[in-house]
């Protein structure tokens, strides 16, 4: 029976899945995948075949007993149902996890200790870690036998040099964990491994992704490697998101609380869902509404957007000491012709020359032949990352 690997990335209002098969051979290959939308207000599945076919749809209505455990159960099952269908044996489950602390610097398979230490970084991660850790309690409950593996954010960061990771805190306070981690580390160790397929002598210099989607960061590699990222203790540093505001000055916190009375929870509520493209423009956090309004808030959302990437760039490669490439990703880097051009035009100085056809074409080099630095748009795959890594820690693939 051939093997296969199941990923499961679980948010606070989602849960992602997918079945990788060919987990003998170098190369997995997606059989389906699909997810659970709408939790806590709708719930709805939906899953598709390698092919972008629909293969199911359920919807819910919510209720107590629709929640995160019995969704995923919902989940488990399906995948069962599916795999033996096809005659494939699960070997084992990858999960992404934001925050792997400082005790982790590449993923590992679960244990007792390991989930132990791992409930330990809630506080570092309040929002998202509870979300990733409650589906490996539910694979252990209705599979207790099935390997699992958790994948960190945090984990391609831990090569940043110990000075880019500190603040100017009280020693205390750092030892205690507060500094910066940075996070989407799944999607930039998949572009460094793809871009060193690519052009294998560009991927060994100075290189900035700049992973932009609704959650967005950018991060320089040097020699595959990361030395720093824009985001630090939490997700919600950095560039402007959909509805996160990016970096933020602390005296705003502090006002917010003295001047306007507002509570943890106000705070909490305002930084994660109405800030960002959605807080700037009072519109939407889509970057594809956004470009189709006429309106001059959406405007000014775009353009704030634009300008951090940009400012971050030239920060990025000040501490790179130059630049060799860029490489857009993720929804907004993948799909948008216009902000890959707006971004460039303000970085022609770092030696950027924008190839205009190639770029409305979204091809994979969409730089001039005269270019100083090259510009890539690389799709991004963390799911693939994950069953990677899962293959190779249950089946020793490091060692073949």
């Amino acid at each position: 029976m051939k093997g296969c690997i199941s990923v499961v990335n679980s948010g606070s209002s989602s849960i992602k899945f997918s079945l990788f098969g060919n987990v003998e051979k170098e190369a997995l290959s997606l059989i389906f995948g699909g997810q659970v939308e709408g939790i806590g207000v709708a719930p709805r599945f939906k899953a598709r075949n390698d092919q972008g076919d629909i293969l199911e749809e359920k919807a819910w209505v919510h209720g107590p007993d629709v929640n995160h455990e019995s969704l995923m159960g919902y989940i488990i099952g399906w995948i069962r149902e599916n795999r033996q269908r096809l005659g494939l044996e699960l070997k084992g489950v990858g999960h992404r996890v934001v925050h792997g602390g400082d005790a982790y610097s590449c993923p590992v398979r679960v244990d007792d200790t390991v989930l132990r230490t791992l409930e330990k970084f809630i506080p570092l991660a309040p929002l998202h870690q509870p979300h990733n850790l409650g589906p490996i309690r539910s694979v252990m409950k209705l599979g207790a036998d099935i390997p699992q593996v958790v994948c960190f954010d945090t984990a391609f960061h831990r090569t940043n040099p110990p000075l880019a990771q500190l603040f100017a805190l009280p020693r205390q306070l750092m030892d205690e964990g507060i500094r910066r981690y940075g996070f989407h580390g799944l999607s930039y160790e998949y572009i460094s491994r793809r871009l060193q397929v690519l052009d294998p002598v560009t991927a060994t210099g100075r290189v900035v992704v700049a992973h932009l989607g609704s959650g967005a960061s950018m991060c320089a590699l040097l020699n595959g490697q990361s030395i720093a990222s824009t985001m630090g203790f939490s997700a919600m540093d950095g560039l402007p998101m959909g509805t996160r505001p990016g970096n933020l000055d602390p005296g705003v916190v502090l006002y917010l609380m003295q001047e306007k009375g507002m509570a943890l929870d106000d705070l909490v509520d305002l930084f994660y869902k109405h800030s960002g493209l959605l807080g700037v423009s009072g519109i939407s956090n889509d970057m594809r509404v956004l470009q189709e309004s006429d309106d001059p808030h959406a405007e000014e959302a775009i353009g704030v957007f634009v300008y951090r990437i940009q400012r971050e760039l030239g920060s990025l490669a000040a501490v790179l000491g130059s630049l060799d490439a860029l490489v857009f990703t993720a929804g907004v880097g993948e799909n948008s012709p216009a902000i890959r051009a707006r971004v460039c035009e303000g970085a022609q100085w770092l030696g950027l020359r924008l190839n205009p056809e190639a770029n409305a074409r979204g091809q994979l080099k969409i730089s001039t032949p005269d270019s100083r630095v090259s510009i890539w748009v690389i799709p991004t795959d963390e799911e693939l990352m994950i069953a990677t890594h899962t293959r190779d820690i249950l089946l020793g693939a490091r060692n073949r």
